[in-house]
């Protein structure tokens, strides 16, 4: 599926802090054969350039190595001391004998900073992405990416969720809706990017990380490119069924046990609630279940519950037609779990996880739900349906209640169930909704580490007041006011059997106007979090 395929390469004793080692080091680096070399440099690097009388430093001896070649960069002005300036310097002649055979070199600026100085990841993410554009639509096919430079002297792990976030940050640009599967192939002129390899270097010191971290980022992104995939889609041909299959055709690949329901299946189980979200459609509802068996046995799984609506058009109470087109998205919460679930079992990560995704379409129509309606949930609980365009909470109810019999360690849903969450916090955070407050700090920590962050809202017992109803047990909506968090508190009537948080990804699933795309979130957030669970 992958454009782009990712690799490790340890040079033992290539340091480029230690001053004793730097030119080794970079001798070791510039002989090898790639169409680039990514380093990154520092102000304190560049000062010691620009100072006649300097002795060391990297682009020193990386200028003597290159015949003055950076120099001469610095002269014209390439080389800038702001952070996440770059500057490609390309082969000459003179290279050759010197023993340099890489074709370029593209320096890139850590800006102001010291091996000691703090330094974020959200700083390096700047850093990263400018250097990956550098890479990326032109003739470069291959990178050797340092990424010691880019670590000035951090703790191995913080290398690691470096190596992460690049490959990440790699997959998003050279992501192009079907191109990798001709079945998906709606536009003739779409190409790949030409740079296809990106090889991660490093040194004894983060060695044992370096080469855990590649297959994990590389396995994140394909679980990332298969969501994006699979919410792109058109509605028409991304379907309940569809998703069935796509889950199926991964049990193929990786072992992944899937077991897909059907509507008489669901019917057999009591969810009156799902099946009244599906029942205005002429498409058959699917129940997805995805299990990675990677734990020991009878070790309490994590569940991830994906809503599944591959069109949403508000059923009865009907959505205006602007921008409806982008309801082929309601699936998002469907596609990011499946492409969590494959990332997993890529990974073969040694845990336990089961992805459970209810998946049909809201649509109008004579047999179409009716606000007013009354339906009785799985859980027995009793639902007055006021509006039909809260659907998602309908069939993520019953699903919630389904898990009860995996004994789950946690339970997280995700789902694009509010636009009040798009008011709420944009199109930055996901909303996070839990009264388990280690859960919360988990996700919390994970979005930290893939920078595709949540943001936790209310879960207060107050709010449920909006949701009493005078006919059934609870109304589907409690009005405008804290619409995302009545939603939240909804799903949580279900859910007080095991340790559970809800994401609302409605505002981070997707992007509209020239951009228009799914973006994988939170496909990196869950894989992170996954990672992180002992």
């Amino acid at each position: 599926m992958m454009t782009i395929q990712f690799s490790t390469k340890i040079f033992a004793q290539a340091d480029l802090i230690n001053p004793k080692q730097l030119k080794a080091g970079l001798a070791t680096l510039v002989a090898q054969s790639s169409d680039c070399l990514v380093l990154a440099y520092s102000k304190t690097d560049l000062d010691a350039l620009k100072t006649a009388k300097s002795k060391s430093g990297l682009l020193v001896e990386l200028d003597r190595l290159l015949g003055g070649s950076v120099t001469h960069a610095n002269l014209v002005g390439d080389l800038d001391a702001q952070q996440a300036s770059t500057c490609v310097i390309r082969a000459e002649k003179s290279w050759v004998a010197s023993g340099v055979k890489v074709k370029r070199i593209l320096l890139v600026s850590l800006g102001d900073i010291t091996p000691k100085s703090a330094r974020s990841l959200s700083s390096y993410s700047k850093i990263a992405r400018a250097a990956l554009k550098q890479l990326s639509g032109g003739s470069i096919q291959s990178a050797l990416w340092f990424i010691p430079s880019f670590a000035l002297g951090h703790r191995a792990e913080f290398i690691a969720e470096e190596v992460r976030l690049t490959i990440q940050y790699a997959g998003d640009q050279a992501y192009r809706f079907g191109v990798r599967q001709p079945a998906m192939k709606f536009k003739a002129k779409d190409k790949a990017d030409t740079f296809n390899h990106l090889t991660f270097a490093g040194n004894d010191a983060c060695a044992k990380e370096l080469k855990a971290a590649v297959p994990e980022g590389a396995a994140m992104v394909e679980g990332m490119n298969l969501a994006k995939d699979l919410g792109n889609l058109p509605p028409n041909i991304c379907t309940p069924t569809y998703l069935g299959k796509a889950a199926q055709g991964l049990s193929k690949k990786t072992g992944l046990k899937v077991e897909v329901l059907g509507r008489k299946q669901i019917e057999a189980l009591g969810m009156g609630s799902f099946l009244s979200v599906a029942q205005g459609s002429d498409t058959p509802p699917q129940f997805i279940v995805m299990r990675h068996l990677g734990g020991k046995v009878g070790e309490a799984p994590i569940v991830l519950v994906g809503k599944g609506i591959t069109f949403d058009t508000g059923g009865i109470s009907l959505k205006p037609g602007e921008a409806m087109d982008e309801m082929k998205y309601d699936m998002c919460g469907a596609a990011s779990v499946i492409g969590t679930m494959y990332a997993t079992a890529l990974m073969k990560l040694k845990k336990n996880v089961i992805g459970v995704i209810p998946t049909c379409e809201n649509m109008p129509s004579g047999n179409a739900t009716r606000p007013g309606d009354i339906v009785k949930s799985m859980s027995g609980q009793t639902i007055e349906i006021l509006n039909t365009d809260a659907e998602g909470r309908l069939i993520l109810c019953d699903a919630l209640t389904y898990v009860e019999r995996f004994k789950p360690k946690a339970v997280i849903d995700v789902a694009t169930l509010t636009g009040a969450c798009i008011i709420a916090l944009g199109h930055v955070h996901s909303g996070v909704f839990s009264d388990d407050e280690g859960l919360v700090n988990s996700l919390t920590k994970a979005g930290h580490a893939s920078l595709d962050t949540v943001w936790r809202l209310p879960l207060d017992a107050a709010y449920h007041e909006q949701l009493k109803s005078n006919f059934a047990d609870v109304a589907n909506i409690g009005g405008r006011p804290a619409g995302s968090v009545t939603a939240a508190c909804f799903l949580s009537r279900f859910t007080e059997k095991y340790k559970w948080a809800h994401l609302d990804i409605a505002g981070t699933a997707w992007k509209s106007g020239a951009a228009k795309g799914s973006t994988g979130r939170p496909v990196p957030l869950l894989v992170n979090y996954l990672l992180e669970q002992k």
